[in-house]
């Protein structure tokens, strides 16, 4: 039976970068749900406009997987079925801090201010808790750091070893000032 440790949270806030090595921590396999549906030829669309249907990478991966393994992806919460996940970690990260990482990988202002904003409200957070339940669910501010120690906070939240509380970024940009000046256009 397929028992997934997931790691999720918005494009750039490190799910790459932390993922295998919670995994190798945790002495399990790592997988990337974007890996997955590429060597399935699950994607379609073109260049930065790659689209996949969760759901049928959720089934895929149920049928190709078995045991304990960390999956990441920002699609987590949309392809797997919650039965099959033990444990859900969003990595957060500061809206300024994601802002300057999309920027600095080139992604195009649309996509920034989209990514931004959904990292802002917390939309995968929600979804993830919406979808998994709240028990599963911890949440990880990855904004900075050393990628081994954020590694190893997240493994410790996984085993049940460390707490988690629920990440709030709206209330740093309440004032409508701050908020134009962190989705507005580029200064």
């Amino acid at each position: 039976m397929l028992r997934v440790v997931g790691i999720t949270g918005t494009p750039g806030v490190g799910k790459k970068s932390i993922s295998p090595l919670v995994a190798s921590s945790l002495g399990v396999q790592c997988f990337s749900l974007n890996e997955f549906a590429a060597s399935y030829g699950m994607l379609e669309g073109g260049e930065g406009d790659l689209q996949v249907d969760p759901k049928a990478l959720g089934r895929r991966i149920g049928r190709s997987l078995d045991g304990r393994v960390v999956l990441h992806g920002h699609l987590l919460p949309y392809a797997l079925d919650p039965a099959c996940v033990s444990s859900a970690v969003v990595l957060r990260c500061e809206p300024r801090v994601l802002r300057a990482r999309l920027r600095d990988r080139g992604y195009p202002e649309q996509k920034v201010a989209e990514n931004v904003g959904a990292e802002l409200i917390g939309l995968i957070a929600a979804d993830a808790r919406r979808i998994f339940g709240r028990k599963k669910v911890k949440e990880f501010d990855a904004s900075g750091g050393d990628l081994g120690a954020s590694a190893a906070k997240v493994a410790a939240l996984v085993s049940g070893k460390s707490p988690s509380s629920p990440i709030d970024w709206l209330g740093s940009y309440a004032a409508p000032t701050k908020l134009r000046s962190l989705l507005g256009p580029p200064g």
